[in-house]
């Protein structure tokens, strides 16, 4: 399928990265069969015992990876909200419960916004020390490795979001540079259980550019989105100049 990486497993080198729907490769030759007695047959000689035994084809060790493919990579920690995101901006239905590392596997949403559909990948939350194999998420971080754009959702009551914030892009960038590379967008989730007081000490905290949303009840949804739109054409411009 559309995202898979062949891999030498014995050389770890890449042999293909199918990105394109249709995209075909070659990752081992086959072999050349022989000519057989038939053809060396003569007029006078109708079953020769001749022939050749062609040549072998190639033998590899494959490893075949599934990297999704989406617009949006949805990056937080467990119990986030990311899955009552994902089923309040798009018909995926996630499962949803108040315990952390809900999601124990990647769930694709598409996102409808006026003409525009955004594909949205959601992965299990990371915790610290995410890149050193704790918790869950990080043996699917490869797929938002091709997503052209990160929103980070911060659950709005932790006890310190800008501390989760940054833990989130430790991680990331522990893991692959290229991923702490990518442009992002952050929002802080669950804006309802806050007090207004609350959210302004928030604000000068993390500046005009953060978004502040309630994903249950649908707030600050349209303008985030709005964001996510503008900047994915301008990442889309950027890789075509």
């Amino acid at each position: 399928p559309t995202g898979t990486v062949v891999i030498d497993e014995a050389t770890g080198d890449v042999i293909a990265d199918l990105k394109e729907e249709g995209e075909e490769t070659v990752a081992a030759m086959g072999g050349k069969g022989g000519l057989g007695n038939q053809h060396f047959a003569t007029a006078r000689k109708q079953a020769p015992t001749k022939c050749t035994s062609g040549e072998p084809g190639e033998e590899k060790m494959l490893r075949l990876e599934l990297k999704l493919i989406a617009d949006v990579g949805l990056v937080g920690k467990p119990n986030a909200g990311k899955s009552t995101f994902i089923s309040a901006v798009s018909s995926a239905h996630p499962k949803v419960a108040e315990y952390p590392f809900t999601t124990t596997e990647p769930v694709l949403g598409t996102v409808n916004f006026g003409d525009t559909p955004i594909v949205v990948a959601d992965i299990p939350g990371l915790i610290e020390g995410a890149s050193r194999g704790k918790g869950l998420g990080i043996e699917f971080l490869k797929h938002i490795e091709r997503t052209r754009l990160l929103l980070f959702l911060i659950d709005a009551t932790d006890e310190d979001p800008r501390k989760s914030l940054d833990m989130l892009r430790t991680e990331l960038a522990r893991y692959s540079p290229a991923l702490s590379r990518k442009r992002d967008i952050v929002a802080l989730n669950k804006i309802d259980l806050i007090t207004d007081e609350e959210k302004k000490q928030l604000k000068s905290v993390f500046g005009n550019d953060t978004f502040f949303i309630s994903a249950l009840r649908k707030e600050g949804i349209k303008e985030l989105l709005g964001a996510v739109v503008h900047t994915l054409l301008e990442t889309k411009e950027d890789e075509t100049d």
